[in-house]
């Protein structure tokens, strides 16, 4: 992953958007391009090209409300005196944060370093978070988890026609955005297990439900992925001595009623199944400490179901 800094982003593509629009609205107000070169700190030459129309804008800071208010705010400013070039500086700075806290200056550094999509990154505004790096074990857990279930033979012919996922939970998750997992859900396609997205925090409603309940009773089985129920993986499951459960197959009210099995049981099996029920598939459940245990603990399944 090349290493850029957000403060590249700013000087390389939000300033310049910044300039050519500032240049244009100052010139409705009637300022000469010398004027206008002064306030911007640039040659007369660069304003004639920034009100010609030829300088490429990057759309997503030029086409956000936030700018269009910024940059009316200042040229109002400076065209009547109102505002100096320290104002002005203050105002563009305000826009500045604002775009580095979850902003288009964080989508175009995610397009820059795609390492950093699905993280959530707060390094602009709040510098280091240990929290942080916990999230991006959790991410990455899922990425190998996904790569696990693609790369595992016949893991394809065990997907739902609903699509299958995996997700893992941050050590303290008490809710559905504390679980990674892919977006969009991965799927087979020519017999191939797609995975279309990188993880990200609250992707899968169902997987993360499964996981929550789990960890009410054991904090530890924060994984799982989900795959077509099948009686030769059930089987499979069995011979390996692995404890599973059947559950009902509706969704109202489905992390409570695990979570009164889990409890009632005093233990949380490494296979969940239920047989579906009108408009659901049976779908089946693979538990692990992790996403990625539960794949690897999935994929022999699949395996061994095959030999049988």
């Amino acid at each position: 992953m090349s290493l850029r800094l957000p403060s590249e982003i700013v000087v390389e593509d939000v300033l310049p958007t910044l300039r050519v629009l500032l240049a244009r609205e100052l010139a409705t107000h009637g300022l000469t391009q010398q004027e206008i070169a002064a306030h911007l700190g640039v040659t007369q030459a660069a304003v004639s090209t920034y009100v010609s129309g030829e300088s490429e804008l990057k759309p997503r800071i030029a086409e956000h409300p936030r700018t269009d208010d910024a940059v009316d705010a200042v040229a109002a400013g400076l065209a009547s005196g109102e505002m100096d070039g320290y104002d002005a500086l203050a105002e563009v700075l305000e826009l500045v944060r604002a775009f580095e806290d979850r902003g288009p200056i964080c989508e175009l550094h995610e397009e820059a370093m795609p390492g950093l999509e699905g993280l959530g990154c707060d390094l602009c505004v709040r510098g280091s978070n240990p929290e942080l790096r916990t999230e991006r074990a959790v991410l990455d857990d899922v990425r190998e988890a996904a790569r696990v279930l693609a790369t595992s033979p016949g893991v394809a012919a065990a997907v739902p026609n609903v699509g299958t996922n995996v997700g893992t939970a941050l050590p303290d998750a008490t809710d559905v955005a504390d679980v990674a997992a892919v977006p969009g859900r991965i799927y087979e396609m020519g017999g191939r297990v797609e995975v279309p997205a990188n993880p990200e925090f609250g992707a899968s409603e169902h997987v993360a439900t499964t996981i929550l309940a789990a960890m009410a009773e054991v904090p530890d089985r924060r994984g799982a992925v989900n795959l077509a129920t099948d009686d030769a993986l059930l089987d499979a499951a069995r011979s390996r001595g692995l404890d599973s459960m059947e559950f009902e197959a509706g969704y109202e009210n489905r992390g409570e009623r695990l979570v009164e099995q889990f409890e009632a049981r005093e233990t949380v099996p490494e296979v969940l199944y239920h047989r579906g029920a009108f408009g659901i598939e049976p779908i089946t459940y693979v538990l692990g400490e992790t996403g990625a245990d539960a794949a690897r603990l999935a994929a022999a399944l699949v395996a061994e179901a095959a030999d049988e």
